[in-house]
């Protein structure tokens, strides 16, 4: 079965193996979702000993004709994802580097977090920056007390809570944050903005969530060029209260900049 049938298969409407039916796909969406699954199959070609692409390769493997691979090709490469012999382009080593960034976060942050719990007798949270606010990677529970607050990894938090709030204040590329504030009244826009100043200038950010009797405070764990991750802590609003959590706040930023040193020494 070629690429081409499999889509369609894909596309058409029926019903799955347990019975239940496929939703069918308007027009306009089946083209977009066979684009995706094309260019997906194109660069999935590259291994070990396929280094570049070349319109014979994709044509033979895929069940393409010709032209159509070269046009699949000259796309990709206009689009950053390959370059101009066709082998792995910028897209590409941008995204390998976040990703390789952020497995050497995750693999050295759990000490560190364990130990900001264990000084604060607070949950220690490390976040990074998803698609609509910050998305959370790691979670260290606190051991003492009766009451123990958390979040569940995976979770997607708020554009106003502390830790989106952190790596949006930090975020060099300004088309990210516009995009998540797309959707916002102009006036809450530049309240918003104004908050995200004031976290540039004190490097720490407290939720505003309206939730009563909660707190968190997040702060920035950076990279060699950019903000990395937003590392928190979480409890309630007596043991961690805005107006008299210096000292839990400073072991915070310590924290942070500790991860941030590991991470680019």
């Amino acid at each position: 079965m070629t690429l081409d049938e499999e889509v369609r298969l894909m596309s058409d409407p029926g019903e799955q193996s347990d019975g239940s039916p496929v939703i069918a796909l308007q027009e306009s969406e089946r083209g977009g979702i066979q684009s995706i699954e094309r260019a997906a199959a194109v660069l999935a070609l590259f291994d070990q000993k396929t280094r570049a692409l070349t319109p014979a390769l994709v044509s033979e493997r895929l069940g393409l004709n010709r032209t159509t691979a070269h046009r699949y090709l000259l796309s990709l490469q206009s689009s950053g994802f390959l370059s101009p012999s066709y082998g792995p382009g910028p897209l590409i080593d941008q995204l390998s580097g976040l990703v390789s960034g952020r497995q050497q976060i995750l693999s050295l942050a759990p000490a560190v977090l364990r130990h900001l719990s264990d000084q604060t007798g607070l949950t220690a949270v490390l976040s990074f920056l998803g698609r609509s606010g910050a998305v959370v990677a790691l979670v260290e529970e606190a051991n003492a007390g009766t009451i123990v607050l958390t979040v569940r990894v995976g979770t997607v938090l708020e554009r106003k809570a502390a830790q989106s709030r952190v790596l949006l204040a930090f975020q060099s590329d300004p088309a990210v944050l516009a995009r998540l504030q797309s959707g916002m009244e102009a006036d809450e826009v530049r309240r918003e903005n104004a908050e995200l100043a004031l976290v540039r200038r004190t490097r720490v950010a407290w939720a505003d969530l309206g939730r009563v009797g909660l707190a968190s405070v997040a702060a920035p764990v950076f990279g060699e060029n950019d903000v990395q991750a937003s590392m928190a802590v979480l409890g309630t609003t007596t043991m961690l209260p805005p107006e008299e959590s210096d000292h839990l706040v400073q072991l915070l930023q310590e924290a942070a900049d500790q991860l941030s040193t590991i991470v680019n020494g």
